[in-house]
């Protein structure tokens, strides 16, 4: 992939507890173990927790580009595992839904990565409010957590169905996650799957691959290390190095908004339609 085209897309769900930081972390790393340049943004404005999965503690974070007119370079963190995170904050209100202000300082902001990244992964907050809406229809991909639970695929019905109607997105992947075996994975994806089909038309959702319930998992969690990197070998860590693969055969074509800059610029191109 080229440098001056990095492909960006957005890790995101329904509801919480799928584990879609988790895999956004571990999908940033196995990315940057590949030899990839990797930038992960914490969308999650007003509930950040990439820096908690990941045992820092960035000094800045989003709020102060926005209310300090602090520079990237001073926000961007350079973790251990080869990635850099955009931190946000938690627990700040007014980070909850950007202003058009703070989407163009965002934006002027983001050019200086045009040509120093090759991914940019956006983990965006859970549901169907402002900046979760916003995120989704800027991103070139956008890879969809669900799980086996009836909450996770309704809500997740719920995010597609407003993307679709409202906003004209149709193409989103799916990674089930936290499943038994391929055949479980397969029948939650179908549930999903059927429901587009029957209510809306020209959806596509493309089955990227499962992560089986591991508890490696949750032990990384605790242990505040990706699991990819404390158990490189555990089934979890595995599954999630294959989707890295597929994700690096993703192609970005210069006709779409192939670099960051124009990534942005359609983030302020879609601010009446999200408003």
């Amino acid at each position: 992939m080229s440098s001056n085209l990095p492909l960006v897309l957005s890790v995101t769900s329904g509801k919480g507890g799928v584990g879609k930081t988790n895999m956004s972390v571990n999908l940033a790393y196995s990315l940057s173990a590949a030899g990839k340049k990797v930038v992960l943004l914490d969308a999650d404005l007003g509930l950040a927790n990439v820096d908690v999965i990941l045992g820092l503690a960035p000094q800045h974070n989003l709020f102060h580009l926005f209310h300090e007119e602090m520079t990237l370079d001073r926000i961007l963190f350079d973790t251990p595992y080869g990635f850099r995170i955009l931190p946000a904050s938690s627990g700040v209100s007014d980070m909850v839904n950007l202003d058009k202000g703070q989407k163009l300082d965002l934006l002027d902001a983001m050019d200086s990565l045009e040509d120093s990244v090759d991914y940019l992964i956006v983990d965006t907050g859970a549901g169907i409010n402002d900046n979760v809406l916003y995120f989704n229809l800027a991103v070139q991909e956008r890879l969809l957590i669900i799980t086996p639970e009836p909450t996770s695929l309704t809500d997740a019905y719920a995010l597609i169905k407003v993307l679709k109607l409202h906003h004209g997105v149709e193409k989103f992947r799916v990674l089930v996650n936290m499943v038994k075996d391929v055949s479980m994975a397969r029948e939650v994806y179908l549930k999903l799957l059927n429901a587009c089909d029957h209510f809306l038309d020209g959806i596509s959702l493309d089955l990227v691959g499962f992560v089986p319930y591991d508890q490696n998992v949750r032990n990384s969690v605790i242990a505040q290390t990706p699991f990819c990197h404390k158990f490189p070998k555990t089934p979890a860590s595995v599954a999630v190095r294959q989707t890295a693969q597929k994700v690096k055969n993703w192609q970005v074509t210069p006709n779409t908004d192939g670099n960051i800059k124009f990534f942005w610029k359609k983030l302020l191109f879609q601010e009446r339609s999200v408003a």
